[in-house]
């Protein structure tokens, strides 16, 4: 599947259905494949959500395996976020993404993270699947917070084309037009010269 773009059409958006998050089998794209995450996965995330350096930016995640594995069995109910775990072509495990807090037209994604020596062409590759996946739902934009100290990270969203709309004593906050993410999709559609697939 090539690249989407918002299509026009004469409904208003009253009339037109609010998109949803949906959990596919994979999306793929150039060097890398979002999967379902599942109950199997449990011990991967959590050694990297309890990674000294990684989870310093993340939500405290207690370093219980039988907690994870509860969490990501009532996870595959829950209609209201997509947690994926990342492959590499070789297979490998190498990070995780969640796209969640659906609000009308705008989704909000984080939990993003790459094992420690990933090529950094995987963020940017990572991120524009994240973006062309949502848009297929029928995304339009999206919302999120970044830790401050987390400065790599909320720099690579802003040349992305986020804009700050707010801060706490430890966030940013920030949101991304339509607009700013097809420029973006545009800029960096090289990451994905053959398109990306999904297998719902």
């Amino acid at each position: 599947m090539s690249s989407l773009s918002p299509q026009p059409d004469d409904q208003t958006s009253e009339e037109r259905p609010q998109p949803a998050l949906r959990k596919p089998i994979s999306v793929q794209g150039q060097s890398l494949v979002f999967r379902n995450a599942t109950v199997q996965d449990a011990a991967f995330i959590l050694a990297l959500r309890t990674d000294q350096k990684k989870g310093a930016h993340l939500s405290r995640t207690a370093n219980d395996l039988k907690l994870q594995e509860t969490w990501l069995e009532k996870y595959q109910n829950d209609p209201q976020q997509v947690y994926f775990v990342i492959y590499n072509q070789a297979h490998e495990r190498v990070g995780t993404v969640r796209l969640y807090d659906p609000r009308g037209l705008s989704f909000c994604w984080g939990s993003w993270i790459l094992k420690d020596g990933s090529p950094s062409h995987y963020a940017l590759e990572s991120a524009l699947l994240v973006y062309h996946f949502a848009l297929h739902l029928g995304f339009k934009k999206a919302h999120f917070d970044v830790r401050q100290a987390n400065q790599s990270v909320w720099k690579f969203h802003e040349r992305f084309g986020a804009v700050k709309v707010g801060e706490s004593t430890e966030d940013f906050f920030y949101e991304i037009s339509t607009e700013a993410i097809q420029r973006s999709l545009e800029k960096y559609r090289r990451f994905l010269p053959n398109g990306w697939q999904l297998q719902a």
